[in-house]
């Protein structure tokens, strides 16, 4: 199944490499160039334990990519797993305009 998570930051990487080491191809989408080129090559900006060799072993089998090209990635993909932040607003409720914009 090809899967496309939107936000590579700590959620969406740890759920895009496990999704990958399940079997499926996965597409994981970052608006940030820098933060792709760096996850492309396998460099993982945060600690996890485990985490820099399961994306190191799916990128080089081919079911993990990284990508700026989110309208591709959603196109091509069956099952879209948004895991952008949702920081809170000064009276405590979550800001969804993260997730708004990708949905």
């Amino acid at each position: 199944m090809r899967v496309a998570v939107i936000g590579a930051g700590y959620v969406g990487v740890v759920t895009a490499a496990g999704f990958a080491e399940f079997g499926n191809e996965v597409v994981c989408v970052d608006k940030i160039p820098e933060k792709v080129e760096m996850l492309r090559k396998g460099e993982i900006p945060f600690y996890e334990p485990g985490l820099q060799e399961l994306v190191g072993k799916n990128l080089k089998e081919g079911r993990l990519v990284f990508t700026t090209d989110s309208p591709q990635a959603i196109r091509d993909s069956l099952v879209i797993f948004i895991a952008v932040g949702t920081p809170p607003r000064g009276d405590g409720s979550a800001d969804l305009s993260y997730v708004e914009e990708v949905a």
